[in-house]
């Protein structure tokens, strides 16, 4: 039992906290977060989490006293005897009007060439903007198409209104926002990605898109995979890290089984090769609570923002150009934008953030465990079995001879390192029970 543990028992508490859990408060209270919000994310009492905090030596920090000064309701900032207008519409235009500038000599009078006075810049792009649409295109990602493939020259506003001549237009809901630190928190997500062509079956195949979003600057790095595991997440995240140059202190995820094993309201259990990685770079994990995807809103915005702008309706014939296409758009385009909630340009907010994350460790991360060829070994493992579908089971009067595989070390590439220290699995021939091993082929297996 530790300190903080006999802390809270000498003050009548019962509720001791897991290593994992107690774990995360500390880290959280060593970012500065007040005890409120700490019971807000994880659930832990504000008693509790004091008691721990002071154990480990960590100050509390306090919200400030006070509130700014209150709106005034109800007062009109008209003068006493001011009168409201007539019934009829006010007119804003200013009662002195500019004269209009002489005409030059020479100069051809009427609408520059090209369309009618009334006429959109897009008339002419028409058919290209109707079959994007189709394709259920938006604005942004018409409007990008045009200037890259085609050298539009006007503004998006009027890609925007065209669209919405087409479609309609529809109000966004109003959503709060959540104010971090810099260097502080991403989040992290899987999102639906393109239709990619398969290199095996030769049919389009629709790949998974994994995000990962700085809570500061909204910076974001998109990769594509064809498929998800425990070991594709973990280097998807430290691809991500390197991408960013560093890493943050906070990851907030959604309680997808490559991250967490057991979804809980106030204990989540989080996977051991997800939590070893998160330990190898300081990074504290905050699974969202169930059916509270809001907390990650920011990722959610960013993976529908490449759902909906850069890859909708598009195809691929390999992975690597959509990967290419896509790390160009996110280069050329989403870097740039001016963020609707920040109304700043997403790569200066991310240059201002960029020095506030924490540098990545000299030695990348091993796993401890690493599949080859269909079987699995762990280091503590003597046996490795095989992961092919098994037969249906004999009579119990017939034995058979069963193969084992057990595990010698070799260096083998481990998450795209070289010289990282890993197993390799040389089958032998044993007698065991049916589909089992005895005691005598274990112990002959040298480890």
């Amino acid at each position: 039992m530790t300190q903080a543990d006999e802390v809270c028992l000498a003050a009548g508490m019962a509720n001791v906290l897991s290593a994992e859990k107690r774990q995360q408060v500390i880290a959280l209270g060593r970012l500065g977060w007040p005890l409120r919000r700490i019971e807000n994310t994880t659930g832990v009492r504000r008693e509790t989490a004091s008691a721990y905090l002071k154990a480990a030596g960590i100050a509390i920090a306090r919200r400030p006293w006070g509130h700014g000064p209150k709106p005034a309701k109800g007062v009109s900032t008209d003068p006493v005897g001011a009168k409201p207008a007539s019934g009829g519409e006010v007119s804003t235009d200013s009662a002195v009007r500019t004269p209009l500038p002489a005409a030059v000599p020479g100069a051809v009078d009427g609408p520059p060439p090209g369309r009618a006075p009334s006429a959109s810049a897009c008339e002419p792009y028409r058919e290209l903007i109707e079959d994007a649409v189709g394709r259920h295109r938006n604005a942004m990602a018409i409007y990008q198409d045009l200037v890259s493939l085609h050298g539009f020259t006007a503004k998006y506003a009027s890609v925007r209104r065209f669209v919405r001549k087409l479609v309609g237009n529809t109000s966004a809901e109003a959503r709060a926002v959540i104010q971090t630190a810099p260097g502080e928190e991403a989040q992290v997500d899987y999102g639906d990605g393109p239709m990619v062509r398969h290199p095996q079956t030769g049919k389009y195949r629709r790949v998974r898109l994994f995000v990962l979003t700085l809570g500061c600057s909204r910076k974001s790095v998109r990769l594509l995979t064809w498929q998800s595991s425990t070991r594709t997440w973990a280097e998807l995240h430290q691809e991500g890290f390197r991408r960013l140059g560093g890493s943050v202190r906070v990851v907030v995820l959604d309680n997808l089984r490559e991250g967490v094993l057991k979804p809980d309201i106030y204990d989540p259990t989080l996977n051991p090769l997800y939590r070893d990685l998160l330990k190898h770079y300081g990074v504290t994990a905050l699974p969202c609570r169930i059916g509270d995807p809001d907390r990650k809103g920011k990722v959610e915005s960013g993976v529908g923002h490449a759902k909906r702008t850069p890859l909708k309706g598009m195809r691929f014939e390999t992975i690597e150009e959509a990967q290419r296409y896509l790390d160009h758009w996110e280069e050329r385009w989403a870097d740039t934008r001016i963020h609707g909630t920040t109304k700043r340009q997403v790569a200066a907010m991310f240059a201002e953030e960029r020095p506030f994350l924490q540098p990545l460790p000299l030695e990348p991360f091993r796993s401890p465990s690493i599949s080859t060829a269909g079987r699995r070994c762990s280091p503590r493992a003597k046996v490795c079995r095989s992961r092919r579908p098994r037969a249906a089971s004999p009579r119990s009067s017939v034995r058979r001879r069963v193969p084992s595989f057990p595990c010698r070390p070799m260096a083998v590439p481990a998450f795209g390192y070289p010289n990282s220290p890993a197993t390799t699995c040389t089958p032998t021939i044993s007698t065991g029970m049916f589909y089992g091993f005895n005691s005598a082929s274990r112990s002959a297996v040298s480890p």
